[in-house]
């Protein structure tokens, strides 16, 4: 019998909406800490495995609540991206887990804007909801049901935005078989995805390369330590070691552009309006440099004030290329 390959699955949600408790559900086996208490909520991502009695191996990535908040949203991002760069084969199925208890938040009403602006805008293609909470449905009751009478309408938008794609969790029942079953739906939607995306798992855009996070470390430090010394604004090679700075952050920037092309079929929204930033704040400093050229070492003290003013100019676009690029 031939072994199904691997599948990584990450999930992602508002803490309370149950991820902890579905990750031990698909893995079948108590992995994550799921409790109701706030100290025990999950704070870093971390990687759970099983492997399934026709021998497929899951891995489960368990991460900090994606959507508690848009000032946590951006934190959780990052923390999620370093740690999808360990699964260098890439990602199966993101999983949006969702509470059918719990009122939607406006973060998660933003949630597809906030995936496809954090992770590139095919995330979407590889997305899975799952509402938990489904010990409260009606023996009766089905998921259709739910959809066409109680569903929030912005739940109704995300689930279109992912195909529909979406499975009722029950992380209470004592039922072996109702388990079972439930993550047997979830592995057939992951097929879905597999066989629509023509077998390619998901690798986010961007992802750091821990060689250039190095160099791009050192090049920072750098301009900050240039930025904060006390420049003779008379020095006439002052110019000469800002360009010296700009080639080395080029150079650095280009590597790793180079690198994601070569690595992607094609290059990402995100990667195209890193690049236009940064070009348009180049061009800034280069026009400032280019006028800074055109004025001899000072003499008199007007001349020097205004190579000063055109100096300082300098150093404050540099400050805003350091934002933009670390």
């Amino acid at each position: 019998m031939t072994v199904p390959p691997p599948l990584t699955l990450v999930l992602m949600g508002r803490t309370g909406n149950g991820k902890s408790a579905t990750g031990n559900g698909i893995l079948g086996k108590k992995a994550f800490v799921s409790r109701k208490s706030s100290s025990c909520i999950t704070k870093t991502s971390s990687l759970e495995k099983c492997v399934r009695n026709d021998g497929q191996v899951i891995n489960v990535i368990d991460t900090p609540g994606m959507f508690n908040s848009s000032g946590e949203s951006r934190s959780t991002a990052k923390e999620i991206m370093k740690y999808m760069e360990l699964g260098s084969e890439g990602i199966n199925a993101v999983i949006l887990v969702f509470s059918i208890r719990n009122r939607f938040t406006q973060e998660e009403e933003a949630t597809i804007q906030t995936l496809q602006n954090t992770f590139g805008p095919k995330i979407v293609d590889y997305t899975i909801v799952i509402l938990t909470g489904g010990d409260e449905f009606e023996n009766d009751e089905d998921i259709e049901d739910y959809l066409s009478h109680e569903c929030p309408m912005a739940l109704k938008n995300i689930l279109a935005a992912c195909k529909n794609r979406c499975v009722i969790f029950d992380n209470k029942t004592k039922s072996e078989e109702k388990k079972d079953e439930q993550v047997k739906e979830l592995l057939e939607l992951v097929k879905e995805i597999i066989d629509q995306n023509g077998g390619h798992p998901y690798k986010p855009p961007l992802i750091s390369n821990q060689k250039l996070e190095k160099e791009f470390d050192e090049v920072k430090t750098k301009l900050e330590h240039f930025c904060t010394q006390d420049h003779s604004y008379s020095d006439p090679k002052l110019e000469e070691k800002l360009n010296e700075f700009m080639s080395e952050v080029n150079n650095t920037l280009q590597r790793q552009l180079e690198e994601e092309r070569e690595a992607r079929r094609q290059v990402e929204e995100k990667t195209l309006k890193i690049q236009k930033q940064y070009n348009d704040e180049t061009q800034k400093l280069n026009e400032l440099l280019h006028c800074s050229l055109q004025i001899p070492p000072p003499v008199e003290v007007e001349r020097q004030s205004e190579r000063r003013l055109l100096i300082q100019s300098i150093l404050a676009n540099i400050k805003r290329l350091i934002r933009l690029l670390f």
